[in-house]
């Protein structure tokens, strides 16, 4: 029964990104900026799809998912990451801890899923445009965007349970700002040998099938795309195509970087940054990238911001 309660105790403690005081300050103020980017782009996002019939299309429905999914996520770590800063107490509840991993994991993998959809979405649109609404059509959407969410959760279901077995009684001070799963492999007092095995083989066959999918999907777009007339078209689209691209690889690459290194040859610090960028820094960057820098989207908040100014002045006069 003693063991029992070493190797599960009522909570952990988070250390967080740094524990120098004026970098705590100046941490503290930089995600507070980061998350109401993140908040008000996505919002923002989702609100201008919501209310302009021009961009009820698939595109955007799918972009529609993925900002749900980056307030979702930067939600799930932000909040815990602003409170630590403040507070002299960076412990956290067993069952906070459980339900932020699972979180976590069910977002990561979905985004990571729907970013291969979004690719094939392009795919379709660019080098099958007369088939295009055919291909595309609104239960085929629904599908591809509830397969994300099941690959998701499927992960979090096996992930969660097998690393909540492992007895921890190692230390309870987890070198991280979040409940991660590679995090708390390195508590464990037992060879956590079959957890790595499940880990690897989970953030393999997610991310590599994924990336290897959008990559395809991008080779046969920038095909297409070279074959253009247009010059004009021809930079703006390999503009767009080289953004999207980047995102992505920045988030398969960071995401193989923590889940599928060995323990002994990932250094915490670098561990602790890579995710950072994955979990915070991405899901402010996506709808920047991915919508806002799109012409549709800025003229629909054009048209909406005038339609506003336009109400508030006839209510005024």
């Amino acid at each position: 029964m003693e063991n029992s309660n070493q190797s599960v105790p009522n909570r952990f403690f988070l250390l967080g990104l740094s524990t120098v005081p004026h970098l705590q300050v100046l941490g503290f103020l930089v995600f507070v900026v980061i998350y109401i980017i993140t908040l008000s782009g996505n919002c923002l996002l989702l609100f201008t799809v919501r209310i302009s019939p021009k961009l009820h299309t698939p595109m955007y429905f799918f972009l529609s998912n993925l900002a749900f999914i980056d307030i979702c996520f930067s939600s799930t770590i932000l909040p815990v990451i602003l409170v630590n800063t403040i507070y002299k107490d960076k412990s956290i509840s067993v069952g906070g801890c459980v339900l932020q991993m699972f979180c976590a994991l069910l977002l990561g993998a979905t985004e990571c899923v729907l970013l291969s959809v979004m690719s094939y979405d392009r795919f379709a649109a660019i080098c099958r445009p007369l088939h295009y609404s055919s291909i595309m059509n609104m239960r085929f959407c629904i599908i591809l965007a509830l397969i994300p969410w099941i690959a998701g959760f499927v992960n979090s279901s096996i992930q969660v349970p097998i690393t909540w077995r492992l007895p921890f009684c190692r230390s309870h001070h987890i070198n991280h700002f979040f409940c991660e799963v590679p995090a708390f492999l390195k508590l464990s007092c037992r060879d956590p040998l079959l957890n790595e095995i499940a880990m690897y083989t989970a953030a393999g066959t997610i991310v590599l099938f994924c990336f290897l999918l959008t990559f395809i999907s991008y080779v046969y777009i920038i095909s297409t795309l070279l074959k253009l007339r247009s010059s004009q078209g021809k930079q703006a689209a390999f503009s767009t195509c080289f953004s999207h691209l980047t995102v992505v690889t920045l988030y398969y690459g960071t995401i193989m970087f923590n889940y599928t290194q060995p323990r002994s040859s990932q250094p915490r610090e670098s561990s602790k940054t890579v995710s950072v960028l994955y979990t915070v820094v991405i899901p402010m960057l996506n709808p920047i990238i991915y919508s806002i820098r799109n012409k549709d989207v800025k003229k629909c908040i054009r048209q909406t911001l005038q339609k506003k100014v336009r109400l508030s002045k006839s209510i005024l006069t």
